[in-house]
């Protein structure tokens, strides 16, 4: 694959919900491209871009595959993403290094949630839109129907550049609206099609489009603007010059028309990318100085200071790590050093890829305006910039979704223990989704992902990359104990054996405490426990309090006072002391009326206004309380609430099965609040069923 300078360079992304044929469309491209020689299938799993086990088995994309498709002196880095909203930490990586989003619709379904989801996110991040309307072979394919729904949905600036020759199975060719020539195919999976004039029974529809585009055309330029308004006629080089500056700007939409399955459409839909779509001269990126001051534009100039942005990370087993990265400025050498600017830490460049879905080509260099790979780096990971020392710079970083949904693994074997963490390691390192914690309470290795087959699809990963079997399941709960009046409490630890007894005899006052969650003190008088015991009863209370008396949790808010006691001048001993002080502690807490304490989350939820109501309802069947409701944006509401962890731990499951997967949240730790008396004997059930599995 030979090298292209930035202006015959197109980074363009492949958005939409799932189902909506973007591998399929990929697939066709690189076939028109003659890229392959063959046109692989998703139901077969021969496709170039879902290469990975998971999702031949699957039949879907997992993670976003880069397919650089040569046509026409141009290179298109096509970026097939997943449309599963589990995913969308790929989504968001490939938004960041692409300079035009492909936004795909399902000619008979239309709009569906995932494509309205990333046609906005689009927006908010000021990536240019190009619209392909695919599946134009599929039963009640309406065209017509599509651009009527995205220009009420997403507006005016919505305009179609082709027009489908026919539909359903007789869709035959499109009709390119700007130079008003019609290109008809001579049969489905053939590339093979002629040039004619535009069919008589869509000229009313044409021209009606073609008003439109030169509308909006004439509004990018001034003088294109006063032309129009005089009159007369662009010309359709003006208005492709117009449309494509529309495009750039936002503020155009163009849509085309095609079928992947069949190839229809698809060297137009080529053609048409090349034309409209940005080169990375056109968008400029934005760089931090290290010192912080102000930021400053920086060209796709091959010669200038080097700048690249690591975007995805893959864990091999065998290959190692392998980074893909997009060069905004400057050539990335093989056998070369840069800098990490996150790390500080040098970084040696080794052998530098060209990817197109599993397969590698080998390069000496990537040049400015490029995506390409490089493998075997140290301590970089995605998001991190690498530029030369002698330029110093950061690149802005990726603004990864936060992971909603929390889960327990517990490795099947002794084995798989062992190598648990390594492999855990691998995988976030290649998700940064993905997040890892320890309960320190319940002893539990935590996933935090976007979802419940997100974390399965980790699981099973792990298991075929690296060999570690691991179980999923919610994770335990983290309740606590506490006391609610005071109580006093005696314990006397007497045993005599062969030679030296024990004795130990405390008297204990135990309450509850408002702001600390353990204090102890000692108001002894007269010797009664002498002084050097102290600490050995205050760690038999602090031994006592790690389980509780109602479940077995750890006991908090609590001050204890050692009040009296006595002691044996041969017989006592430290570990005396510890035992009966712990002993008196449970016996206070079992009288001073315990309770079970459970965490509960701030909930700050985003919903579309239609499923507000919905999202009430589930709320208060969770034990929820509102604390408030706010306007949010596109007509959303933000809902502040807070709720017990318990109720929630599947809230982002149920959140997306509510509001069709439009809803978002984000949970934070409050307090903990006393759980109400008659959930206590179903929570106590519980701690005891899970006591006993660990113990197994």
């Amino acid at each position: 694959m030979k090298t292209y300078p930035a202006g015959q360079i197109r980074n363009i992304g492949l958005f939409s919900h799932v189902g909506t044929g973007k591998t399929t469309l990929a697939e066709a491209m690189l076939f028109t491209s003659g890229a392959t020689s063959r046109l692989g299938k998703v139901t077969d799993g021969t496709t170039v871009s879902d290469y990975d086990a998971d999702e031949v088995k699957r039949q879907t994309s997992i993670s976003a595959s880069l397919l650089p498709v040569e046509f026409n002196g141009h290179k298109l880095n096509v970026v097939d993403c997943p449309g599963y909203a589990e995913f969308t930490g790929e989504m968001v990586s490939a938004m960041r290094v692409v300079d035009c989003a492909v936004i795909l619709l399902d000619a008979h379904s239309r709009i569906e949630v995932g494509t309205d989801l990333r046609f906005r996110e689009a927006t908010r991040a000021g990536v240019p839109r190009i619209a392909v309307v695919n599946k134009m072979d599929r039963e009640n394919a309406d065209f017509d129907a599509v651009v009527d729904q995205m220009r009420n949905d997403w507006g005016h600036s919505i305009v179609p550049l082709m027009v489908p020759i026919g539909r359903e199975h007789g869709f035959e060719g499109v009709v390119d609206v700007i130079a008003r020539r019609a290109y008809v195919y001579h049969k489905h999976g053939d590339l093979t099609f002629e040039e004619r004039d535009i069919p008589s029974e869509l000229s009313g529809t044409v021209d009606r489009y073609a008003e439109m585009v030169m509308e909006l055309a004439a509004e990018t330029d001034d003088d294109l603007t006063l032309k129009y308004l005089e009159g007369e006629g662009l010309t359709p080089e003006e208005i492709m010059e117009g449309t494509r500056a529309g495009v750039l700007a936002g503020s155009i939409v163009p849509v085309l028309a095609a079928s992947g399955g069949t190839l229809v459409g698809l060297p137009q839909i080529l053609d048409a990318l090349i034309k409209l779509a940005p080169s990375p001269l056109q968008r400029p990126e934005q760089t931090i100085p290290n010192n912080g001051e102000g930021t400053r534009d920086l060209q796709a100039d091959a010669s200038g200071p080097l700048a690249s942005l690591v975007f995805k990370t893959l864990a091999d087993p065998f290959v190692g790590k392998l980074s893909l990265l997009r060069v905004y400025s400057g050539t990335l050498k093989s056998d070369s050093h840069v800098t990490n600017a996150r790390t500080g830490h040098d970084e040696r460049i080794g052998q530098l890829l060209y990817l197109r879905g599993k397969d590698q080509k080998h390069t000496d260099r990537i040049e400015a305006g490029d995506i390409g790979a490089v493998a075997k780096l140290g301590d970089t990971a995605s998001g991190d910039t690498l530029y030369s020392s002698a330029s110093p710079l950061t690149l802005r970083d990726i603004a990864f979704p936060t992971p909603g949904y929390v889960a327990a693994l517990r490795p099947k074997t002794k084995s798989d223990l062992d190598k648990m963490g390594n492999a855990l390691h691998r995988m976030t390192d290649e998700d940064p989704t993905l997040h890892v914690d320890r309960d320190a309470q319940t002893g539990e290795t935590l996933v935090s992902g976007m979802g419940e087959s997100h974390i399965q699809i980790m699981a099973e990963r792990m298991q075929r990359k690296f060999g570690v079997g691991v179980e999923t399941a919610l994770p335990a709960v983290p309740y606590r104990e506490t006391i609610t009046i005071p109580a006093r409490a005696e314990y006397k630890h007497k045993k005599q054996t062969g030679g030296h007894g024990q004795y130990g005899h405390v008297v204990l006052s135990i309450e509850p405490s408002e702001d600390r969650e353990f204090e102890f003190q000692s108001t002894v008088v007269g010797g009664a426990v002498p002084r050097n015991y102290f600490p050995a009863v205050e760690k038999g209370v602090h031994e006592a309090m790690m389980e509780g008396v109602v479940a077995g949790y750890p006991v908090v808010k609590v001050r204890v006072t050692l009040i009296d006691g006595s002691y044996h001048n041969v017989d006592s001993s430290e570990m005396a002391f510890m035992l009966a002080a712990s002993q008196a502690f449970k016996k206070g807490v079992s009288e001073a009326r315990p309770v079970l304490l459970e965490p509960v989350v701030n909930l700050v939820i985003s919903v579309p206004e239609q499923f507000l109501g919905d999202v009430m309802s589930d709320l208060n069947g969770k034990r929820a309380r509102v604390d408030g409701m706010d306007p949010g944006n596109d007509g959303s509401t933000v809902i502040r609430a807070h709720a017990p962890l318990a109720e929630v731990q599947r809230y982002s499951s149920d959140l997306r099965a509510i509001t069709q997967g439009r809803g978002s949240y984000t949970a934070e730790f409050a307090r903990y609040e006393e759980v109400p008396a008659h959930l206590m004997p179903n929570v106590a059930e519980h701690a005891r069923a899970h006591r006993e599995l660990v113990a197994h």
